[in-house]
C-alpha cells in the first residue's frame, strides 16, 4: 500500500482514543516546563502505529515530511518508523543517504525520547558508522537541545552492535556533567549495552569515571552486575562539582 501523508494521517486519527491520549500526555511529561511541553497525542499504542507504518513503507521518504511536521506525536512516530523500515530495506547508499539527510535536516521534530530511541540508532548511528562521518555527532553532544544530545548518545549503539564500545565510552564521558535525567538514563542504557560487548573496557571506564557519572546513569549501567560488584562501584565517592548544565545554562526542552 502506498498512500500519501494525508491518507496516513487520516488512518491514524481514525484510531484515536481520548483516554489513552490523556494518559500518554501525562506519561510523556507535556505540562508547562516539562520536557514534552506542548506535545499532543491521539492515543494510539506503538503496535497500532507500527501496523499503519508497515502498510505504507513504500511511500517516498520526502512525501512523509508532513507527518514529521505534525503536532500529533503518533504521526511523527509513524514517519520515523517508516523511515527506519526503509533504511533497513535499502539496497543502495543513495537511499540511505536520502533518509539520513531528511532526518538530519528535520531532527528538531524528533522531540521526545521515544522518537529519538526508535530512530537515532539506525538513521544516524548506523549510517554514520558505515557510510558517513562520525565526527558529525560531536556538535550534538555539546548542543543545548536535549534531544540532540540524546540522539548523539543513542547513535553510538550502532558501534556497540559492531563490537566497538570506544565511541560510547567517549560520549558518556562528555555527557557525564549533563543535568538532564533523560540524558542520564540514555547514558546508563548505552553503558549497559557496552558491558555486554566489552565488559573489561566498560568496567574500567566505570571505575575511572564513577565519581563524575550521574547516579541514575551509574545505576542503569551496572544493574546487570552481581551484587558485590554493584556495591563496590556504588561506594566510590561522588564528585557533584562535575555536574553542570550544557553551555553553562539550562538546556532547551
Amino acid at each position: 500500500m502506498l498512500g500519501t501523508a494525508a491518507e496516513i494521517s487520516h488512518r491514524l486519527r481514525a484510531l484515536a482514543d481520548p483516554r489513552r491520549a490523556r494518559d500518554a500526555a501525562r506519561f510523556f511529561k507535556t505540562g508547562p516546563g516539562e520536557y514534552g511541553e506542548g506535545d499532543r497525542f491521539l492515543g494510539l499504542t506503538v503496535p497500532m502505529v507500527r501496523a499503519v507504518a508497515k502498510q505504507h513503507r513504500s511511500v517516498l521518504p520526502a512525501r512523509l515530511l508532513p507527518l514529521l511536521r505534525s503536532p500529533w506525536h503518533e504521526e511523527r512516530l509513524c514517519c520515523l518508523i517508516v523511515w527506519v523500515m526503509q533504511f533497513d530495506r535499502a539496497n543502495s547508499r543513495e537511499v540511505r543517504q536520502t533518509l539520513f539527510d531528511l532526518y538530519w535536516r528535520h531532527r528538531k521534530r524528533v522531540n521526545n525520547w521515544d522518537l529519538v530511541d526508535v530512530s537515532a540508532p539506525r538513521l544516524v548511528g548506523e549510517f554514520l558508522r558505515s557510510e558517513g562521518d562520525p565526527a558529525l555527532l560531536a556538535p550534538l553532544v555539546e548542543a543545548r537541545k536535549l534531544w540532540d544530545r540524546r540522539i548523539a548518545m543513542l547513535a553510538t549503539w550502532a558501534w556497540i552492535k559492531a563490537g566497538d564500545v570506544s565511541l560510547t565510552l567517549k560520549t558518556a564521558e562528555m555527557l557525564s556533567g549533563d543535568t538532564e535525567d533523560l540524558i542520564h538514563k540514555a547514558t546508563g542504557w548505552m553503558l549497559r549495552e557496552a558491558m555486554k560487548v566489552d565488559e573489561k573496557a566498560t568496567l574500567h571506564f566505570l571505575h575511572t569515571h564513577t565519581s563524575a557519572l550521574p547516579r541514575t546513569a551509574l545505576r542503569y549501567a551496572i544493574e546487570r552486575l552481581d551484587e558485590k560488584r554493584r556495591k563496590a562501584i556504588l561506594r566510590i565517592p561522588r564528585d557533584h562539582a562535575r555536574i553542570r548544565p550544557r553551555g553553562g545554562a539550562p538546556s532547551q526542552r
